[in-house]
């Protein structure tokens, strides 16, 4: 077999994106402990709205998921010229997508955080609206970085986005430090840095994607010719996408708002939880983009025997680097959870969490979100929408009222339907891609 991508190829694409994914790791790790500082309220706050970013950010990815999905297979096709008008059009398309998620979320911030956390203290609440807006802003800086970074992932060039990243990262520490700790600014002290370094990762990384030297260049006479059959193709596949893991996320905030209900306790162990689990799944995360790139690349090149040679090796990759990661979190949380100023009480639950989340993200994560970006990639995007919007709702949502209210186990209950969540996403995955039926798609 005449590979189309050698170990190096795969060390020197997946390298970057996995400090990529420990910077935007890091991001939210930072955010959280430094606001713990003015106290759980604000730190209840904002891991609050940070579910509710998570909707908006996951719903922006979905389209430049799909953008990567078309820029790849017409690589793999070896038609770089229609990969570029592509591109633009993804430009377009992902800018007029964040300004209007924006718009609607500064427009009606009161109703959306009262919907999902009307339960909430009214000092938590006001800690969270203050962050919604000030976030909120950064959403269209965020929708055109996305753009141009799915670009540099669809060449294979990550090294581009994991420097531009390393900048943004940067520039958010920076002013955390400084908004925090020198200017004393609470929650503002965190959300203006996030807004600031969002911003200027969007020009930079714009900037880059223009580059003439690019196999993938973006032009302006391309941003501005509105094509709707290639928009078409882009949304075929991020549509679906943007479906099945909006309401994932959405499903995800109807959890939080569930363990709203459990008192300040356990919504600030949910939300030191949360920031802390990332670090078992940093490769998996990397897994993530990089499979588009590659399967996508392949499908482009109607190689499906390359197309599973390669799904297996980076799954491999998931599971042993998940292994390793978790247990040396596990290990270490008496000295990570020292860096967050909060309650023992607290500290003891947000352990529990991360042991259970790690064991059950070695077992389960690969097969659920890896297995899914590869069917994505060669086409079968509806196949995994009914799958994602099905164990959401029957799994992660029911399960979570079942255990958490009806049984009274709190936020314990809450990640147990996690794991039930998972569980039925990996078997369904894994059957239909045994079944080989995501061959008989064709996105280009």
């Amino acid at each position: 077999m005449n590979v189309l991508f050698s170990n190096k190829d795969l060390k020197k694409m997946l390298i970057p994106l996995v400090i990529e994914q420990v910077l935007v790791m890091l991001v939210g790790m930072v955010d959280t402990v430094m606001v713990a500082w003015a106290g759980e309220a604000a730190v209840s706050g904002v891991s609050l709205v940070d579910m509710v970013n998570y909707l908006v950010i996951t719903v922006m990815a979905a389209l430049t998921t799909g953008g990567s999905v078309i820029l790849s297979q017409y690589l793999g096709s070896r038609q770089p010229e229609k990969a570029s008008f592509s591109a633009g059009q993804l430009m377009t398309t992902s800018a007029l997508l964040s300004t209007g998620i924006m718009a609607v979320c500064l427009l009606f911030r009161h109703g959306i955080l009262r919907l999902f956390f009307g339960a909430v203290e009214a000092d938590v609440m006001e800690a969270a609206i203050l962050y919604f807006v000030v976030t909120a802003c950064s959403f269209p800086f965020l929708g055109v970085y996305n753009s141009a970074a799915a670009q540099f992932r669809a060449m294979g060039k990550t090294d581009m986005t994991m420097y531009v990243s390393l900048l943004m990262n940067v520039l958010n520490i920076v002013g955390d430090f400084i908004g925090v700790y020198i200017m004393h600014a609470g929650v503002l002290g965190v959300a203006v840095p996030t807004l600031i370094s969002r911003a200027v990762a969007a020009v930079v990384m714009t900037a880059l994607a223009f580059g003439r030297g690019n196999e993938v260049c973006l032009a302006w006479k391309n941003i501005f010719a509105w094509d709707s059959g290639e928009v078409s193709r882009i949304l075929r596949i991020a549509v679906p996408g943007g479906l099945e893991n909006g309401l994932f996320a959405l499903g995800k905030v109807l959890v939080t708002s569930i363990v709203a209900q459990f008192g300040t306790i356990q919504i600030a162990a949910n939300g030191v939880a949360n920031s802390v689990d990332q670090i078992a799944i940093i490769v998996v995360s990397a897994v993530n983009l990089a499979v588009i790139t590659v399967v996508g690349q392949c499908e482009g090149a109607g190689d499906h025997e390359q197309s599973q040679y390669y799904t297996k090796k980076l799954m491999k990759i998931s599971y042993v680097s998940t292994a390793i990661l978790g247990g040396l979190v596990c290990l270490s949380l008496p000295v990570l959870l020292k860096f967050y100023q909060l309650g023992e009480e607290t500290l003891h639950l947000a352990a529990v969490l991360i042991i259970m989340h790690n064991v059950l993200a070695f077992l389960l994560h690969p097969t659920s979100f890896n297995l899914a970006n590869s069917l994505r990639s060669a086409g079968d995007v509806k196949f995994t929408m009914y799958v994602g919007i099905g164990s959401m709702i029957v799994f992660r949502l029911g399960s979570a009222v079942l255990f958490g209210i009806v049984l009274n186990w709190g936020v314990l209950g809450v990640w147990c339907a996690m794991g039930m969540d998972w569980l039925a996403r990996s078997v369904a995955f894994a059957v239909r891609y045994r079944s080989k039926k995501w061959m008989e798609y064709q996105v280009i």
